[in-house]
Formats: C-alpha cells, structure tokens, sequence
C-alpha cells in the first residue's frame, strides 16, 4: 500500500511539474520554486522546488561574442570606481556606477567596477557576465 502512495505521488509530481515552471513568471527563484514545490509535494517537494526554482530563475543568457569583445577591449575611463560590495552575475550595480551603452546594441550596457569589466542590462543595471 505504502508503494502505490509513494508511486502516485511521484507521477503526480512529475505531471505538476511542467504547471510549476508554466507559473515561473509569477514566482521566481528559490522562494517561487520552493512554494510551488511545497504545494505540489509537501515538505520535500519545498526543498527540490527550491533547488530548482534557484537554478531556473538566476540563468540569464550570455550576450553575443560581439558585445563581449567590445567591452573586453573598450578603453578604460581614467576615474577608478571602487564598490564595497562584489560584483555578482544576476546582481543589480549600484546608482553610484555609472554604466555605459555598448554601441550597436542597446540591450547591453558596461562598466568597470573593481577592476572588473561587467555587461549589465541597462534598465535593471543587473549584471549579466564579468568579463576576466
């Protein structure tokens, strides 16, 4: 008996699966993935939506080898900007950062913070790659 329960919620929750990632515009990230998994599996399904909800909502497409090569090789502005905190992909940059629009591409903006070249989506200014 306790082998049907556990066979039916697993086909259960592989059928609700697809509801959860169709819902991941209202709920993201790790608090989106965890309640969805809570609600379709209970206190595991909370722990693996979670996971999965973290993975889903930080991936973020890299931009093109053309805005990479620009900002790599784009001079540097003669004032140094320094941040306290680190620059992370999938982070916001702070106000005090000024970012600059890659030419022929408005869809990415660059800065350098730390020493570190960053992409940034200019209208959240959230990092999208750090270039090494």
């Amino acid at each position: 008996m306790l082998s049907k329960i556990i066979a039916g919620t697993a086909i259960a929750a592989s059928l609700m699966s697809g509801v959860a990632f169709a819902q991941s515009s209202t709920v993201n990230g790790a608090a989106g993935g965890a309640v969805t998994g809570a609600i379709v599996g209970g206190p595991v399904g909370a722990a693996v939506g979670g996971v999965a909800g973290a993975i889903v909502g930080t991936a973020i497409d890299p931009p093109p080898q053309k805005v990479v090569t620009y900002v790599r090789e784009a001079p540097a502005p003669s004032d140094r900007v320094v941040v306290k905190e680190k620059v992370v992909v999938g982070q916001s940059l702070p106000q005090t950062v000024v970012v600059t629009p890659v030419p022929d591409n408005p869809k990415y903006s660059y800065a350098i913070v730390n020493d570190e070249r960053v992409i940034v989506e200019p209208s959240s200014r959230k990092v999208i790659q750090v270039i090494n």
